[in-house]
């Protein structure tokens, strides 16, 4: 029931907010549980140390999983910061193995997809660069290496597919090239945008990418598609080839 009021101390906290257990969780009421709570009040109703605390689900000998969670959220600040991190950043964990490394970057993952499954089944229709960075740029920013993105579009700028290249990048643009408008032909589109990623911060496009650019919109002419922009994604920068008149 997702209309409920989870309990409250006498300064308007939660009890799983005002007390700290060291006991295992399956030992406390169950109205502090992070997993009872969220079935019986909604996740929304959860804090981030409890969300994690279900996917780390057991903690060590003295510290509970929210205790563990705790210190986590505390090292990392948030879960952004949490995706992009390696094994070597969980060391100081104890109780924190490969194993729960693996679910909490899966659960990220998942999270990161929800927004581009949401907009291939919304299929909005795109009037400018700003529409495509919105959609991209959270799951883009922050990417550690260089990732290829392309959207197809219908007659009416309508996205009917973002998918991304599995080999090749600017620097090597014969081959990506051919990638790009087999599959555009293979979506029947009218349309296409190319997204990539600057790993190193700076959204400025190098030399390769207008040249890339520009033998891109000149084989778009030869097949028919139409190219409207080529967009560069930074930490939260973008640059458009078409704003910016360059290709």
């Amino acid at each position: 029931m997702r209309g409920a009021t989870a309990p409250t101390t006498e300064r308007g906290k939660t009890m799983s907010q005002e007390q700290k257990y060291s006991t295992a969780i399956c030992q406390w009421p169950k109205e502090d549980r992070p997993r009872e709570k969220m079935m019986q009040y909604g996740e929304q109703a959860l804090s981030n140390s409890e969300l994690l605390a279900i996917l780390l689900r057991t903690g060590t000998k003295g510290q509970s999983a929210l205790d563990l969670a705790r210190k986590v959220i505390h090292k990392f600040k948030t879960f952004r910061n949490m995706s992009h991190t390696d094994t070597r950043d969980w060391l100081e964990f104890k109780g924190v193995g490969t194993a729960k490394i693996a679910q909490v970057k899966a659960a990220l993952e998942i999270g990161r997809r929800f927004r581009e499954d949401e907009t291939r089944l919304e299929r909005p229709q795109i009037k400018s660069a700003k529409d495509i960075v919105d959609i991209l740029m959270p799951q883009m920013r922050d990417l550690k290496k260089e990732v290829f993105k392309v959207v197809f579009l219908n007659s009416q700028n309508r996205v009917i597919a973002i998918e991304d290249l599995e080999e090749g990048t600017v620097n090597h643009a014969a081959p990506i090239i051919r990638e790009i408008f087999q599959r555009a032909l293979q979506h029947f589109a009218v349309s296409i945008i190319c997204v990539h990623n600057h790993p190193g911060g700076d959204a400025t496009p190098s030399a390769e990418d207008k040249t890339f650019t520009h033998k891109l919109i000149e084989s778009g002419r030869v097949i028919g598609v139409n190219v409207l922009d080529h967009i560069i994604i930074a930490e939260g920068k973008s640059y458009s080839f078409q704003d910016n008149k360059c290709g």
